[in-house]
């Protein structure tokens, strides 16, 4: 089933006690003027230089479960953020990342104790968000085997399976408007500009109504797996984000905008 009118999720990806500060004010005064439930990518043990943006904030785990007890979503972002291997992943946009190509079992290890920091800080993790999309068939064994049966990404139109995981698309780095379907448009506080949070505040303005929570979606949805037609939608999306990003990367590499039809 295709939403229509289209349905959006927020994802804040590269959340760790050393988010820019700035920035991640901003987000948050969004979330809490709109009514937002949104999905939160959470770093459990950062050691990657590039997120070490502020200071580290005492009071960051504190407002993660805060923000998970109104509703937000709180996902698996890897496990350090140290995206050095050039294993393959199953969705092919980048060729470093942190776990495709990893063996299974040192795979199997960073999940169980990312997943392990993430409870110790008292949350309660239920979605997997690769850095740089990076993951493959063993993320997803190992995955399986801690429980955790949601993953966000790919291209499609619709939640679906795949790997004995529901995949909750993502496919936008900045608001578009779409007629139908369900889209998940992923932003990272770190880099973010000022402009692009103006764009999303308005955005916001006329479409908040139609932002929706992980929780409604997976009440919502009964997943299977794609439709001819639907795999063939998602094949050519990461095609064109694939082309989009050989003529020249908008601003690094793990944020990306698509301009995908609806």
């Amino acid at each position: 089933m295709i939403l229509s009118p289209a349905q959006y999720l927020l994802r804040i990806d590269d959340l760790c006690p050393t988010v820019s500060a700035e920035r991640w004010q901003q987000f948050q005064s969004l979330i809490e003027e709109f009514r937002l439930h949104p999905i939160l990518a959470v770093v459990p043990d950062n050691r990657d230089p590039e997120l070490q943006v502020s200071p580290p904030d005492p009071a960051f785990w504190d407002g993660m479960r805060a923000l998970e007890a109104a509703g937000a979503a709180i996902g698996l972002h890897g496990y350090q953020h140290l995206c050095a291997t050039r294993g393959r992943s199953l969705v092919d946009l980048h060729r470093i990342s942190e776990f495709a190509g990893i063996p299974a079992a040192t795979q199997h290890a960073w999940i169980g104790e990312g997943i392990g920091i993430l409870r110790g800080h008292g949350l309660n993790p239920n979605v997997w968000i690769a850095p740089r999309h990076g993951f493959d068939r063993n993320t997803l064994a190992a995955l399986r085997e801690e429980g955790i049966l949601l993953l966000s990404d790919g291209f499609a139109r619709v939640p679906f399976l795949q790997g004995g995981l529901t995949w909750i698309p993502q496919q936008l780095w900045a608001p578009v408007e779409k007629e139908r379907g369900l889209w998940t448009i992923c932003v990272h506080p770190n880099t973010a500009r000022d402009a692009e949070i103006v764009v999303l505040r308005r955005f916001l303005a006329v479409h908040a109504a139609q932002f929706t929570s992980l929780d409604r979606v997976i009440f919502r949805f009964d997943p299977a797996t794609l439709t001819l037609a639907e795999r063939i939608h998602a094949v050519c999306a990461l095609r064109r984000l694939k082309i989009s990003h050989a003529a020249g990367p908008i601003r690094k590499l793990a944020c990306f905008r698509s301009n995908n039809s609806a």
